[in-house]
């Protein structure tokens, strides 16, 4: 039963939150700050986290950054705030996605169940298992990473991101294909999520991420991987 923990200060959206992931499956844990959710999740880690930003003890973005030190669960942000600089700074703190007060639970749900396919070892990998492009390795089928023989770290979602276009190595991916694929068809005008973690990506394995050679823009249109 996939655990999931709800931080969430307001008890009635808490509380509603706990009732609809319980009738699905999931076994649901409330925290109603900061300080209470990272004690929940180091004694039982969860699966995924549902996140609030307006804590009463820490910004939400506190208890992430926390988090993100151990452990690579697939965190939904769910907030009132709702402008392009705090979408960013949340993803770019780890998140795995944003949803925005006031949502639908189905499709909060909906989010909730493609982010944890995602973090799911078991979900399957198309194409090479082993690929290896200008000073990096990524074993797609045990979703390991080494650049120069040290290992790489990737959230659920920076994974999944990297799998859709090596997948289709060699080929242009549309912006509107890869926000479909990754986040939902919810998401596939949020072209701010690609930069964000495209940045992640290369960070992470180019050797000048200002001038990739393997996590190729192609501007105004989308973006293609190269080995």
């Amino acid at each position: 039963m996939p655990r999931v923990l709800v931080v969430e200060d307001e008890p009635q959206l808490a509380r509603a939150l706990e009732i609809n992931l319980r009738a699905r499956g999931y076994d649901a844990a409330v925290a109603p700050d900061g300080k209470t959710a990272l004690r929940l999740a180091a004694a039982h880690p969860p699966d995924a986290v549902l996140l609030d930003l307006g804590l009463p003890d820490m910004p939400g973005i506190e208890v992430m950054r926390g988090l993100r030190t151990w452990s690579q669960a697939p965190v939904l942000v769910v907030s009132a705030r709702s402008t392009s600089d705090e979408k960013v700074a949340a993803l770019d703190a780890g998140a795995d996605d944003y949803i925005t007060k006031p949502f639908g639970m189905e499709e909060l749900l909906a989010r909730l169940r493609a982010a944890t396919r995602r973090a799911d070892p078991g979900s399957r990998s198309d194409g090479s298992a082993v690929v290896t492009a200008n000073g990096f390795t990524l074993d797609l089928l045990a979703k390991k990473a080494r650049r120069d023989g040290n290992d790489i770290r990737f959230t659920p979602t920076e994974w999944h991101l990297l799998e859709v276009l090596i997948r289709n190595r060699g080929r242009l991916v549309s912006q509107r294909q890869l926000l479909q694929e990754v986040w939902g068809p919810a998401c596939r005008t949020r072209s701010n999520y690609l930069r964000v973690y495209m940045a992640h990506l290369r960070r992470k394995l180019e050797a000048d991420p200002s001038h990739p050679r393997s996590l190729i823009t192609v501007p105004g249109m989308g973006y293609r991987f190269e080995v």
